[in-house]
């Protein structure tokens, strides 16, 4: 049997029941316009929470007595640790100058009373997981080095980052399935009810004999055409707020430009295809029902 036989038939299905038809395409439409909105903010939101947990950082303080030799051979050993992603040297006087930064009065009265910089020189190990900051510390303390004095963590302030930012991303991430999940269950039910209404024609089809992908196809072919210009018009929907909102206000807030998230062009790509699938599955799979006579 030709294709073009099945696309006869789906379109002649859509022309006849008009009115679910529109109703499975408005439910495509709204469920991709949200998609489109929701995909860029978990991505905004797990990038800031990611930004953050970037700033959980440990300090290793070198001793003021110690030579070039023993401070390159700290550094060395810092770098050569399992899950360590950077180490940064702080000097003295850049420690201080950020000390004076924070607390500008309090350094530079502390300084003067002093005479001179009380600050160590430090190297600031960043981890390759925040997680697993706790057994970096223990190895680097476990290491015994000339140069070391003392190993800070920061510990209250890792521990607040960790669990805001994991509360965070598990947040997102349960939205984001729960969205999905709702999306599919939606768009299939509103296929089931379009198909419910021409349950005879189906039953009729089947009593004649006709196999089940001849009858089959041609809502498949539906639920492509939906699904196809539901996507569509969701799509042009969100270029029209884009060029007319976003783009326009992403100069003024830095919130809306700042954020690394998907591709625009990448994002209407997986809108059709997501909404084009789950039309045609749905309608696939949904008919199975009404094939048993």
């Amino acid at each position: 049997m030709p294709a073009t036989f099945f696309l006869r038939e789906a379109l002649r299905g859509l022309r006849r029941s008009s009115a679910p038809a529109l109703a499975a395409l408005l439910t495509v439409l709204l469920t991709a316009l949200v998609l489109g909105v929701f995909i860029p903010i978990v991505q905004a939101t797990t990038g800031t929470a990611n930004e953050v947990r970037s700033r959980v950082v440990a300090d290793v303080y070198i001793k003021d007595a110690a030579t070039q030799s023993q401070q390159d051979q700290l550094k060395t050993s810092l770098e050569d640790t399992s899950g360590v992603k950077s180490v940064e040297y702080i000097s003295k006087t850049e420690a201080l100058e950020r000390a004076q930064e924070k607390n500008p009065k309090a350094f530079r009265e502390g300084a003067e009373l002093l005479g001179a910089n009380p600050l160590p020189a430090s190297f600031r190990v960043t981890p390759e997981d925040p997680d697993k900051l706790d057994s970096i510390v223990a190895t680097i303390t476990r290491s015994p080095q000339p140069a070391l004095d003392e190993v800070r963590n920061r510990e209250e302030d890792t521990d607040k980052i960790l669990s805001a930012t994991g509360l965070v991303k598990a947040l997102t991430a349960g939205l984001a399935a729960l969205l999905v999940f709702a999306s599919i269950a939606l768009i299939a039910n509103t296929i089931r009810l379009s198909l419910f209404a021409r349950r005879r024609e189906v039953e009729v089809m089947k009593l004649v004999g006709a196999t089940n992908w001849f009858i089959r196809w041609p809502f498949v072919i539906e639920g492509v055409i939906v699904g196809f210009f539901g996507g569509l018009l969701a799509v042009l929907l969100l270029i029209i707020a884009k060029q007319t909102f976003i783009d326009p206000l992403s100069d003024r807030f830095a919130l809306l430009a700042g954020p690394d998230t998907i591709d625009f062009p990448l994002l209407i790509v997986l809108l059709m295809f997501a909404s084009i699938a789950v039309s045609a599955i749905g309608s696939g799979i949904t008919l199975r029902r009404f094939l048993r006579v």
